[in-house]
Formats: structure tokens, C-alpha cells, sequence
């Protein structure tokens, strides 16, 4: 599986009535692969999986793995309540031909380290698929311990972690370990200049929703070594990025979708939409 470049986590597009819009879907996956984003995770938490019923969900991943199969790297997020439950989409995805999975510790029953272990481990057990982890204690209740992420870099079938914690000095110290077969990647929108100076590869960015181009140049200019550029592109996508972080993440993920002229609709109960006025100053940073 290749996840080395930019890596969007897909908004799941909705109608007016807020039923769920294939054709919207399918027409997006084509535009983030003709942007030339690494991959797509598909069900995340950009994507609302949280207020995904069943059938929705598999529709979702059926449909963007009938346009992208074989095109781009397909990770599925396979978060839930149980990790029976999350076994349970693990294997749905491989039926559907993704090629990874994300996966984040249980939420709400706040598991202390053994059982963050014993739940990456068991689903880890149910299936061949490569999982990266994904650290988000502002979500999650609870943060997978640098120890424990020691200890789980071990599992051949475990290869990577998604860090978005915020705290760049755990970052830091992450992606200064020598890890064998497994990387530390970018899951702070705000960070990612630095995560590529210290040899990160990976961005999955809801922020790439919005700045797929702008993004997959950032990590091309980093790569490449040219941090003048690299830092160029940052400082003029930072002031939409600050927005997103500083609240109402997913909704200006879907209103700003690619620099707001895509129409992917508003966002599904328990979120709210935002206010006209909100809206206005939002995408006032594309009109500039």
C-alpha cells in the first residue's frame, strides 16, 4: 500500500434533503485523483461516518472504490464504538477491495493502554489489510501513549500512525524514533511543513478537501527540498486552515471543497450548519 504524499480524508457529499449523493460522490473522487492526491480515506471522520447508517456506509465504499480501484491508494476508516465492530468493517473493507485501513482507538469508553493495545492487536489478528493508527485525543477521550505505539509499531500488519494530537514536541519525538516498517504521519492541518522537515511522507489533511492542488505541490516542493516554496504555499493556505482548526472543522471542510465551487451540500445531525454570515467569511478566503 502506498501512502507516501497527500492523502484525503473524503466529506461524504449529501442532497438538499440530506440524503446521501452518489453522483456527487463519484464525481468527486474523480476530481481529487485528477488533482493527484496519493489516496483517498473513505468513512473517516471528515467523511461523517459517525451519521452513516449501514447501507449508506457500504454505498460509500462502493462507490468510490468503483471509480478509483487500481487509480489511487484506497484506505477505508473503520472507527467504531466496539472492536468487534470494528473487525467487523475491517473485513467489509477488504471485500470491497480497499487496500489499507485507519483506525482509532474506541471512543467514548475511554480504554486505558492495555486495552488501546488488545484492541489494535485483535483487529490487527482479523485481518491481512496494513492499518495505520490514528492518534486524536480532542475526539477520542484518550491518547495512544508513546510507549504503546512502541509497542504496537511491531505488529507486521500495523504500519503506521496518523498524528493529531497538536503537540508537535510528541511529534517530534515520534519521528525521531527509529522505527522498523513504520512511519509517523502528518494529521495536523497546521503542521505539516514540519512533519515533512523531519522526514514525514504522508498528510491525511480534511484541510485537502479544500487545497488538494495546493497540498500535493506543498509535499512535492518538501520533498524536492525546496522549503522557500514549501513555506510559500503554507503561508497562503494557513489562513483557511487556522479557520477549519479553530472550529466548525467538517462543515468548512464540505463548504470550502476545493476553494468552495464544489457542492458536496451541508453537514448531517449532531453537527449544525453554519450561519449565513459564517459561511460569507469563510469563503471569503477564496475570493482574495
Amino acid at each position: 500500500m502506498n501512502f507516501h504524499g497527500i492523502l484525503v480524508p473524503l466529506v461524504t457529499p449529501f442532497k438538499s434533503d440530506k440524503s446521501l449523493d452518489v453522483d456527487t460522490l463519484k464525481q468527486l473522487t474523480n476530481s481529487f485523483i485528477d488533482k493527484g492526491v496519493t489516496g483517498l480515506v473513505v468513512c473517516g471522520t471528515t467523511g461523517e461516518y459517525y451519521a452513516l447508517n449501514e447501507v449508506e456506509r457500504e454505498m460509500v465504499l462502493k462507490t468510490v472504490a468503483e471509480v478509483a480501484k487500481g487509480r489511487i491508494t484506497l484506505i477505508a476508516g473503520i472507527n467504531d464504538l466496539s472492536t468487534e465492530g470494528a473487525v467487523n468493517r475491517a473485513i467489509q473493507a477488504k471485500d470491497l477491495g480497499y487496500e489499507g485501513l485507519m483506525l482509532s482507538p474506541t471512543p467514548y469508553s475511554l480504554p486505558d493502554q492495555l486495552g488501546i493495545i488488545a484492541h489494535y492487536e485483535t483487529v490487527a489478528a482479523a485481518t491481512d489489510l496494513p492499518i495505520i493508527m490514528y492518534n486524536f485525543p480532542a475526539r477520542i477521550g484518550i491518547e495512544i501513549e508513546y510507549e504503546t505505539v512502541l509497542h504496537l509499531s511491531r505488529n507486521p500488519n500495523i504500519v503506521g500512525l496518523k498524528e493529531s494530537s497538536g503537540d508537535f514536541s510528541r511529534a517530534l519525538r515520534l519521528l525521531q524514533t527509529p522505527f522498523e516498517n513504520f512511519e509517523v504521519i502528518c494529521g495536523c492541518d497546521d503542521q505539516p511543513v514540519d512533519f515533512f522537515f523531519w522526514g514525514a511522507k504522508s498528510w491525511i489533511a480534511g484541510a485537502g478537501n479544500v487545497f488538494p492542488e495546493e497540498q500535493v505541490a506543498m509535499f512535492n516542493a518538501a520533498q524536492g527540498g525546496d522549503w522557500d516554496k514549501a513555506r510559500e504555499i503554507m503561508s497562503d493556505i494557513y489562513p483557511a486552515i487556522h479557520s477549519m482548526e479553530s472550529g466548525y472543522y467538517n462543515q468548512k471542510a464540505k463548504l470550502g471543497c476545493m476553494k468552495g465551487e464544489f457542492n458536496v451540500g451541508t453537514v448531517r445531525l449532531p453537527l449544525f450548519d453554519l450561519t449565513e454570515d459564517e459561511k460569507a467569511e469563510f469563503l471569503a478566503f477564496f475570493n482574495k
